[in-house]
């Protein structure tokens, strides 16, 4: 339990460059500065890096006063604090906006590219490119993709329409699909056929980035399932004329697939077309990790970007909760074995 003079909700601090800030509860029994207190609670933080921070102004308290680095944090319930990435790398393309109005922005989003601030990115990230370029600091995500994934993300424009938007997706009651390049269906030692609908349990892996499905042996409820994909092999792709990098992994032939999400499980498609034995083109994660440093505590490798996972989520399609009108959106972007 924490002791403090307010809650979370009593201070809304603003938006700097497009960024909200992080909060940090503070346990009842610290005796540590506030300085002291950050650096030791976020260890790849140095203290100088806190003491910019500090002398920025941009350490709060629950009631939005500035905090010094030396100031007693006995009767502080948490802080805000902004995050910041030093020499955070610059991606060298732009999101499209293809629809906005007073309640949505929808945007369609390039491979790399995370929706919210995380990892590396920051000032790069999707939402806060658009708070920025919009000048809506109340933006925020209805749903995500992987920052792997190419294509369409809805925003909600006003903090109290988007739960309204939110429960749609909780609801299913918005059908979307994607795209995805991997090996055509007679490359798999399972031999799967097409359309089919796939079903798992899927969980953490115990690489905490990575999903993986178990199995009735592992997991008592593994007969039982909560990922559920229909996916249908809908193009062959003429190896020849596709101008890609080849390697001994690369399959011979290569098809494209649509994929339809009924469940919204982490990674889910990724996972289950590599189950089929059918890995997306360019997955750095299934089968195999490709593309992260093996210490924890090292930042990931740089990214190729000529090699971006093939997955583009393509359509979207529900009934607006505020205005009642049916709307249906596509992704301009196109799946390419060698670029985004």
């Amino acid at each position: 339990m924490v002791c403090g003079m307010s809650s979370f909700t009593a201070f809304k601090p603003l938006v700097k460059n497009g960024v909200g800030p992080s909060t940090v509860g503070i346990p009842s029994n610290t005796t540590l500065p506030a300085i002291e207190f950050l650096a030791t609670k976020f260890s790849t933080i140095s203290l100088a890096q806190w003491q910019q921070r500090f002398e920025a102004g941009e350490i709060l308290n629950a009631i939005g006063r500035v905090m010094s680095p030396q100031d007693s944090l006995i009767r502080e319930s948490h802080l805000h604090y902004y995050r910041r990435i030093e020499n955070e790398p610059e991606l060298p393309f732009k999101a499209q906006i293809i629809f906005q109005d007073h309640h949505l922005v929808v945007a369609d989003k390039p491979h790399f590219m995370p929706v919210t601030p995380g990892g590396r990115y920051v000032q790069q990230s999707l939402l806060v490119q658009l708070k920025q370029q919009l000048n809506l600091p109340e933006l925020s995500p209805v749903h995500r993709i992987d920052r792997e994934t190419a294509g369409l993300v809805l925003f909600s424009v006003r903090a109290q329409d988007r739960n309204a938007y939110q429960a749609m997706f909780r609801l299913r009651e918005v059908e979307k699909t994607y795209e995805g390049i991997a090996g055509a269906p007679e490359t798999s030692n399972q031999y799967p056929t097409f359309p089919r609908t796939h079903k798992s349990m899927m969980m953490e892996d115990t690489q905490f980035f990575r999903m993986r499905e178990v199995a009735t042996h592992e997991y008592p409820d593994a007969a039982n399932y909560n990922s559920e994909t229909w996916i249908d092999c809908i193009e062959r792709l003429d190896v020849n004329d596709a101008a890609r990098p080849t390697s001994e992994t690369t399959p011979k032939s290569l098809a494209r697939y649509l994929l339809k999400p009924i469940t919204g499980q982490r990674h889910q498609l990724r996972v289950h077309m590599n189950a089929l034995g059918l890995p997306l083109l360019g997955d750095q994660f299934y089968p195999v990790v490709k593309h992260r440093a093996k210490e924890p505590d090292k930042p990931d490798k740089p990214d190729d970007f000529n090699s971006p996972l093939q997955l583009l989520a393509k359509t979207i399609s529900f009934q607006d909760p505020l205005t009642g009108a049916f709307r249906t959106f596509e992704s301009e972007r196109q799946l390419t074995p060698s670029s985004s």
